[in-house]
């Protein structure tokens, strides 16, 4: 309770006693909800002067003075009017039509009664016709009358209109509902539809203000539509008890066959009208006259309908009340309001129609036999009598009062005790809600007993700070600023991160510089790694860029739909500050496209292509490869991933996390030695070890020829050129390459130094350093090893050409596969005084048959053009360039990754369908497949020894010819088993 409100003293004993029961039951209402009953007091005597009657009434008005401040919902009625009916009637128009007192102090909102406020309808609209047909000076039948009652409650519109008018609201009051809708609260609720919808959707402010403007009209036209006519009207609380209680049932035959459903508008309607005209009827009837010569059966049917119309209004007002207090309703009503409604009535006679209120909500309560919360506190005139009470039981029966406040408390619990069977149809003649409190003139007049009587004031409950407008609008203001972060939080960490539709397989990295990129699994049509790059394909694919080839997955995936495939992941380096740096993943992509566009144009298991992105140079690959793992989690098709091609200091934490979610690998370039020692890793290039093993062959036969003319047990030099490691690189394929030819150059007679270099800002090779230890005078280095990327090589050949004391010696210079993407003699140039030798991981001119090329040019000939072949490299004739000597194979990068994709497709598609990961990763240790472009490929881990390995490989070498950069293979072998003894000193000459 909060703070004290009120204080008086009793005038006596009896005020003493009833104040404190009736405050008793107000208080215990929040906690234990007492039944609330009918307390009429009354003395037990009478006087000459009225002065007994007077104190009766004064602890009426005591208890009225008491609560009015205290926040409980109180009404104070005086009764009267032209008959009992007609008071009784008044004084339940006035508890519905009109502001309680508590009105502006309530714990709530006002109560509301729309119950008794469609009863008001009726009510107007038969009034207005009843005084139509008297002006008229005629009278219509009862059928005519109902539909006149009818027409009149459409022009009400089914709602009663303001105070003391009768009549429909006039036009300029047709505007109030659209005032309403406009209010405070409703153009919240637009703008908060408003931000979230723009929050969802991430539209500009255009299209925020767009969405305002229609979630207000929207608002409003709903608040139109439900405060001011009746479309929906069926489906309101106060319609559906007009049609379905029961207390109407029995009142009419006329009824239709249909009943009250939310889903028949129709049926419902008629069930509306049709106990609408009954009750219109009935209230027509009640308002007759009754005079000295009307007929026995008239009165009776005039105060039969009285009697039903009067019940019928006390039914609304409490079923109003019971809704007001409600339990578990959206607004948390229950909770918030603690204190039951109190009626007073100072003076409740015969005449003035108090009686007749107590006996109708008597009736009704125990009719119904439902509780509602509803206190009435009524002062009986001792000379006056409740009519049709029965002999009251022994207990009710003394006279000698109440006795102190704890006998009242008494009376009340004996009056709960006897009121389950007070309500039974044996004793249906008693009042069972009426608890009578018979004041002794003793107590009445004894004035020795001035206690000090006080209330409290009832606080609101923590529901209606939580459950509050201010509340509301808190939370929605938190919400919206909650959307806000989180749906900035989610764009920034998602590549597709709006709030509705967010796809958590791909993450942005680095947002806000440079280095930005979208790393993960491309799962959403949203994401795209490629879009708008256009970088094109070399050779006959000259017209088709990497957004094209992207594309071309997504459609491919679309078309297979839900049929019987397998889904392979394509984990590559999609995406670079520069578009040029993206030419691996293309031209690795495009492989993986040849082979999905060729299974899928055939009949059996399909193929969709999932897009991992490692990021620049796959420095990224382990957020890529954790991304590919939920993905695998979630779908049962991912059979594996093809290719993580470039080799990283994460490379081999990356392969560990795929084997251990028992997902295979087949590698494309990757030419890491460590990495398969992971069963899951199947690799299809030749090893960092295999590929120095056979530029030895080659340098032993140079270091020979350069040792020939030095003294005996000198060694001829030579030197390792490469990169200083760097944290933000991880480029692990850099440092293997330093090891593999250091190894490589000692044995092959070499005595051999280690010269590293550093990069430029820019990310360019700064060579002078290196060059200045190299072409020192007298002491000239003049075979190397480069173990540096593709990028610097041309920074390197500027430099041996034109730093002195390099220009006028001859190099020979060794280096492994990544030069395979240099494209020497159409992109770069090697130096007049330089000898390029290195490793290519596709000996694609073994002239062994082969369906690819073929192949290759149908598929991506549906890109371009009018999707037919695209044209082959050769002029027909036989004696121009071959198909592998086209540049769009020339980097090997396109065969390798399809290759991968075809070992990795068929093992995991079968004639009986598609395998699962872990038995697809079972059939790659055995498999082997004939027929490709680098010869056979076979991913057994047999043999061993770096000189019998099943890797396709070729040496070649890049020089200059006059004016021009020549590349000439020195010698090669395809893969497989039956080509491990093709590379000797006798087929491999310098």
């Amino acid at each position: 309770m909060g703070h004290e409100v009120w204080r008086e003293s009793a005038d006596n004993e009896a005020a003493s006693a009833v104040f404190h029961l009736v405050q008793r039951l107000i208080d215990r209402y929040g906690t234990d909800r007492p039944v609330m009953p009918l307390v009429v007091v009354q003395a037990a005597e009478s006087d000459a002067d009225g002065d007994i009657d007077a104190r009766v009434a004064r602890i009426v008005h005591q208890v009225h003075r008491a609560n009015r401040p205290r926040r409980v919902p109180v009404r104070l009625l005086g009764g009267g009017g032209s008959s009992p009916y007609q008071a009784a009637l008044d004084m339940v128009r006035a508890l519905a039509e009109e502001p309680w007192e508590s009105r502006g102090e309530s714990q709530y909102k006002p109560l509301t009664f729309p119950r008794s406020r469609l009863l008001g309808a009726i009510e107007q609209a038969t009034a207005v016709v009843q005084e139509s047909n008297g002006s008229n000076g005629g009278s219509s039948s009862a059928a005519g009358r109902s539909d006149r009652v009818l027409e009149q409650l459409r022009m009400l519109r089914w709602r009663p209109a303001r105070q003391g008018r009768r009549t429909p609201v006039a036009p300029e009051e047709r505007w109030e509902p659209l005032r309403r809708s406009v209010g405070p609260e409703t153009f919240l609720g637009a703008v908060f539809i408003a931000v979230l919808s723009a929050l969802v959707t991430e539209v500009d402010w255009r299209a925020v203000v767009t969405m305002a403007v229609c979630a207000a009209l929207g608002i409003a036209g709903v608040r139109i539509l439900t405060t001011a006519a009746p479309p929906l009207l069926w489906l309101r609380r106060a319609s559906r008890w007009f049609a379905t209680t029961s207390s109407l049932a029995a009142a009419s035959t006329r009824y239709p066959p249909e009943t009250w459903s939310p889903f028949s508008p129709h049926g419902s309607w008629q069930v509306l009208r049709a106990r609408a005209a009954t009750v219109a009827d009935r209230v027509a009837d009640a308002s007759g006259t009754i005079g000295a010569d009307t007929e026995e059966e008239e009165v009776a049917r005039i105060t039969s309908a009285r009697q039903f119309h009067l019940e019928l209004r006390v039914q609304a007002l409490l079923e109003d009340l019971r809704d007001n207090y409600r339990p578990h309703a959206l607004d948390w009503r229950r909770a918030k309001r603690t204190a039951p409604p109190v009626v007073l009535l100072p003076a409740a006679t015969a005449e003035n129609g108090g009686v007749s209120l107590i006996n109708a909500i008597n009736n009704v309560r125990s009719r119904r036999s439902e509780v509602d919360p509803l206190l009435l506190l009524a002062a009986l005139p001792a000379a006056h009598v409740l009519t049709h009470t029965p002999s009251v039981p022994a207990w009710d029966q003394h006279a000698d009062g109440v006795g102190p406040p704890g006998g009242a408390q008494a009376r009340y619990q004996r009056w709960a005790n006897t009121l389950s069977f007070g309500q039974s149809p044996a004793d249906a003649a008693r009042l069972a809600w009426v608890l009578r409190l018979p004041l002794s003139t003793n107590q009445l007049r004894h004035e020795h007993a001035h206690a000090e009587l006080r209330t409290l004031r009832v606080r609101r409950t923590w529901a209606w700070f939580v459950m509050s407008r201010a509340a509301v609008a808190l939370v929605l203001v938190a919400g919206l600023l909650g959307t806000y972060h989180w749906s900035d939080v989610w764009r920034s960490t998602y590549c597709q991160g709006e709030l509705a539709d967010r796809s958590t397989d791909a993450v942005r990295v680095g947002r806000g510089t440079a280095a930005e990129e979208c790393i993960g699994v491309a799962t959403s049509a949203k994401v795209r790694f490629a879009e708008g790059n256009d970088l094109r394909l070399g050779g006959i694919g000259a017209g088709i860029s990497f957004d094209r080839i992207e594309r071309a997955i997504r459609e491919q995936n679309e078309d297979v739909g839900t049929a019987e495939h397998v889904t392979v992941v394509y984990a590559g380096p999609l995406t670079a500050p520069r578009e040029a740096d993206t030419r691996k993943g293309l031209e690795e992509l495009a492989g993986v496209y040849i082979k999905q566009s060729s299974v899928n144009s055939e009949p059996g298991v399909k193929l969709k292509v999932l897009l991992a992105n490692g990021g620049r140079g796959m420095l990224r690959q382990t957020i890529a490869v954790e991304k590919i793992i939920e993905v695998a989690r979630k779908d049962p098709h991912v059979v594996g991933v093809v290719g993580l091609g470039r080799n990283t200091t994460e490379s081999r934490q990356t392969v560990r996390a795929l084997l251990d979610a028992g997902i295979p690998v087949v590698d494309t370039t990757n030419s890491s030695s460590e990495l398969d020692e992971n069963l899951n890793y199947f690799g299809l290039a030749a090893t960092d070890e295999e590929q120095t093993w056979a530029l030895k062959l080659l340098a032993g036969q140079l270091a020979r020829k350069a040792g020939a003319g030095q003294s005996p047990g000198s060694a001829p030099r030579a030197a390792v050129l490469s990169r200083t490691p760097l944290n933000e690189e991880k480029d692990q394929y850099t440092n293997d390459q330093h090891d593999a030819g250091t190894t490589m150059l000692k044995e092959a007679g070499y005595s051999v130094q280690s010269i590293r270099y550093s990069l430029t800002q820019n990310g360019g090779a700064a060579l002078d350093s290196a060059l200045a230890k190299i072409c020192t005078e007298g002491k000239v280095t003049e075979t190397l090893y480069f173990a540096g990327r593709m990028e610097d090589v041309s920074p390197l050949m500027a430099g041996l050409f034109r730093t002195p004391g390099c220009s006028a010696k001859h190099f020979d210079v060794f280096t492994g596969d990544d030069m395979t993407k240099a494209g020497f003699g159409t992109t770069r140039s090697v130096a007049s005084n330089v000898t390029v030798y290195y490793t290519s991981l596709t000996p694609v001119s073994h002239g062994l048959p082969t369906d690819f090329y073929l192949e290759a040019r149908t598929e991506l000939g549906k890109l371009v053009g009018d999707g037919g072949p695209l044209p082959s490299a050769g002029n027909g004739r036989g004696d121009g360039p071959k198909d592998y000597e086209d540049g769009l194979f020339a980097s090997g990068q396109t065969i390798l990754s399809y290759s991968a994709a075809t070992a990795l497709y068929t093992t995991a598609a079968q004639r009986e369908g598609p395998r699962s990961a872990a038995r697809t990763w079972g059939q790659l240790a055995s498999f082997e497949q004939d027929g490709m472009p680098t010869g056979t490929i076979s991913l057994a881990r047999t043999p061993s020894d770096v000189d019998g390995h099943l890797h396709g490989l070729a040496l070649v070498k890049a020089f200059r010819s006059g004016e021009k950069t020549v590349t000439a293979t020195v010698c090669l072998k395809p893969a497989g088993p039956e080509y491990t003894d093709r590379l000797t000193t006798r087929t491999c000459r310098p």
